[in-house]
């Protein structure tokens, strides 16, 4: 029954782990799929160079494993506290991507200073507070919660990824391939935002009439991006 998906979701955790995103085991994807209301995630801890379709580990929306040996990853809480706060999310990646995570660290949003930012991203990449000892208490699932309260309701894709402080780096789409396009191109903007900070002379983000330009080219029902689909 949920082969498809483990097979979509085994592909999106060797993708991240392909496109040089993921050292070790420091990363993870999940895929929703509303229809069978269950997500499909990357076992806690197991090598990706190890790692089979059958180790994919298959959780309703509570996260109560309904298919799958293995425990699923630690981060799990996370990615179904952002899938119930932004139901449009169809898949999530989590990564510590070298630039990405050092923006984390030093606890700041990631500025929009180029159209390379603008034409995947509505906004700056929000960066979440450290969590309070409070909500340490239940860490991975209030990681998910602080996130989801940077995006506003209804808008996930429109801008979709966020870092946490001191911790990493989360994007996410309709689906795996968008999600895992995403999380390549934060890594991308958040490295060319770096080496923008670092040229000495003021830092400019981009004006806001360009930004809103380079966005619409490529969403929404104006995009003039690609082709038409026939």
């Amino acid at each position: 029954m949920y082969q498809a998906l483990k097979e979509k979701t085994y592909k999106a955790n060797m993708a991240i782990k392909k496109s040089g995103l993921v050292l070790f085991t420091w990363g993870n994807v999940s895929v929703k799929d509303d229809t069978l209301k269950v997500v499909a995630i990357k076992p806690s801890g197991v090598a990706y160079e190890t790692m089979t379709i059958n180790d994919i580990v298959v959780v309703d929306f509570a996260g109560n494993i309904v298919e799958g040996e293995m425990r699923p990853s630690v981060d799990l809480p996370s990615h179904l506290a952002l899938y119930k706060a932004h139901p449009e999310i169809g898949a999530i990646v989590h990564t510590h991507s070298t630039f990405a995570t050092a923006w984390a660290q030093k606890g700041r949003a990631i500025p929009m200073y180029g159209t390379t930012h603008a034409d995947y991203f509505s906004d700056d990449i929000p960066c979440a507070d450290y969590l309070s000892a409070e909500e340490m208490q239940d860490y991975e699932k209030n990681t998910g919660v602080v996130i989801a309260k940077l995006i506003k309701a209804g808008h996930a894709n429109e801008l979709p990824a966020a870092i946490v402080k001191g911790h990493g780096a989360f994007a996410w789409g309709k689906n795996a391939k968008d999600a895992v396009y995403h999380a390549v191109v934060l890594e991308e903007v958040a490295k060319m935002a770096y080496l923008t900070e670092a040229i000495p002379g003021p830092n400019k983000v981009l004006p806001k009439h360009i930004r809103d330009t380079h966005y619409t080219r490529k969403h929404g029902p104006n995009a003039s991006y690609g082709q038409k689909k026939k």
